[in-house]
């Protein structure tokens, strides 16, 4: 009997491979995918203000803020820590004094290491000397009104205390206790004294803070009278103006786009090449601008938070307590925090440890956690202050007020620009050079600005690598 031989072509394969067949079907893709693309939300939650003239004056009644509130020092090439001379302007009664005045107060002041757990100042004590923290973290304590231990506030590199208390020679009513390691310069009152001797400009300037004339308000006051009967005369007042508003450029973010024809020419089946570029280009450019409205040098949210509204974490990790004191800062219809995912999850596990689980909302298509219903907004513009070599480090939390009718944050754009492709952002074709490539102009104008102080406030230094062990 014979034995019919199957050809080896026939014995495993009885059908079109698939990879053949991919020959003549059409793939279907996906356009070009980005992993740098966030959900920015803070360009999405901010109200924006469009501009005729590309600029935003902000005219407020007049107010008598000095700086940002912290005295600052530097290490000079000997190792020892030195304070700036002109920062000392933070004082009211030293605002107006001579250069040289500053820079000898200045040079007396005489550096210190507290360990841990030592007095700085104690309650009681006569204010002698006038102290900034250079370096490390303090608090400012005190007996309550039923003998309990108040925490006042959490010190920081720049804070100084007490200068009312050390120019008029009178006593301090709190204590102050290191928490970490700290470097803390003092100045003492005799030397304060004995300029004011030999420099009009000083006495002058101490007398009048002794006598309550300086500005001691924010704002110019506007003299009323209430609760009277009869017929009194009634107080003669205006409302003072700013003389000097601040203005807001619009700023700019740019970049030129090249595309050769012949991509754009034979490549566009079935996604259109150019605009498969114009389309990551605009949104690389949208995360440098929610990058720049929080942490640019002029307009930057960040850099942009009054004195009083910085907040200092009582213990490093960002606590429901933390919180609770940002809100007391901005406690006008506050709309939103906004904070690095790290520090959101930071705060979510101090919850979870003192078993108040934050509330959810849905907002924007996805979950957030709440506090005290305001949201947790994430974004990663939000730096995280740390090394290579180190823990991951440190962050700040923002919480803001939205909106001119609420006198809050609001982001500025341009009512119109020629080529705008979306609100503020142009894309204007610059014609095909020798080469055969054609050059794309992508330009964003953005900027932001808070009508008044009290419409964002900050926690400083939160630190997001805290765990624990529910176990």
């Amino acid at each position: 009997m014979t034995t019919e031989t199957v050809p080896q072509n026939q014995q495993g394969q009885q059908s079109l491979s698939t990879s053949a067949a991919r020959n003549l079907a059409t793939t279907t893709k996906t356009v070009p995918q980005m992993l740098g693309i966030t959900p920015r939300y803070l360009l999405r939650a901010l109200p924006w203000v469009d501009l005729d003239a590309g600029v935003y004056r902000v005219n407020r009644r007049r107010g008598f803020i000095l700086g940002d509130g912290l005295i600052s020092t530097y290490v000079d090439g000997g190792g020892a820590t030195r304070v700036i001379a002109e920062d000392l302007r933070e004082l009211a009664f030293l605002s107006q004094v001579d250069s040289p005045v500053l820079t000898a107060l200045a040079a007396g002041f005489t550096e210190r290491e507290v360990a841990p757990g030592e007095l700085v100042v104690d309650a009681a004590a006569p204010a002698d000397q006038l102290h900034i923290i250079a370096f490390g973290r303090a608090e400012k304590r005190a007996t309550g009104a039923y003998g309990q231990d108040a925490l006042l506030a959490v010190l920081g590199e720049g804070d100084f205390f007490d200068a009312a208390a050390w120019a008029a020679g009178t006593g301090t009513t709190y204590r102050v206790r290191a928490v970490t390691t700290c470097t803390v310069l003092s100045l003492d009152r005799r030397m304060l004294v004995e300029l004011a001797e030999r420099e009009p400009s000083l006495r002058a300037q101490l007398d009048e803070f002794a006598a309550g004339q300086s500005p001691v308000d924010a704002e110019h006051p506007i003299e009323l009278h209430s609760g009277h009967q009869g017929e009194p005369y009634l107080p003669e007042t205006f409302v003072d103006y700013d003389e000097s508003p601040r203005e807001y450029e619009l700023s700019i973010a740019q970049t030129v786009l090249k595309v050769h024809t012949r991509v754009a020419d034979i490549y566009n089946s079935d996604i259109d090449q150019v605009q498969a570029q114009l389309r990551l280009t605009v949104e690389a450019l949208r995360e440098r601008q929610e990058w720049e409205m929080l942490n640019h040098a002029e307009y930057g949210l960040l850099n942009n938070v009054a004195p009083t509204q910085r907040v200092r974490t009582r213990g490093g990790a960002p606590t429901p307590d933390d919180l609770d004191e940002l809100l007391t800062r901005v406690w006008k219809q506050p709309a939103f925090f906004l904070a690095h995912p790290r520090a959101i999850a930071a705060f979510g596990r101090e919850c979870t440890r003192r078993g108040v689980p934050p509330q959810v909302v849905e907002l924007f298509g996805s979950p957030f956690i709440t506090w005290r219903g305001v949201p947790l907004l994430p974004s990663d513009k939000l730096d995280l202050n740390g090394s290579a070599n180190s823990a991951p480090g440190t962050t700040n939390i923002l919480l803001m007020r939205v909106g001119e009718e609420r006198q809050g944050v609001v982001g500025l754009r341009p009512s119109k620009v020629p080529d705008e492709v979306e609100p503020g952002l142009a894309v204007r074709a610059m014609g095909v050079d020798r080469q055969a490539i054609t050059s794309y102009l992508v330009t964003g104008y953005f900027s932001t600005a808070a009508l008044v102080d009290d419409a964002i406030a900050v926690l400083q230094n939160v630190e997001v690598s805290n765990y624990h062990d529910y176990s």
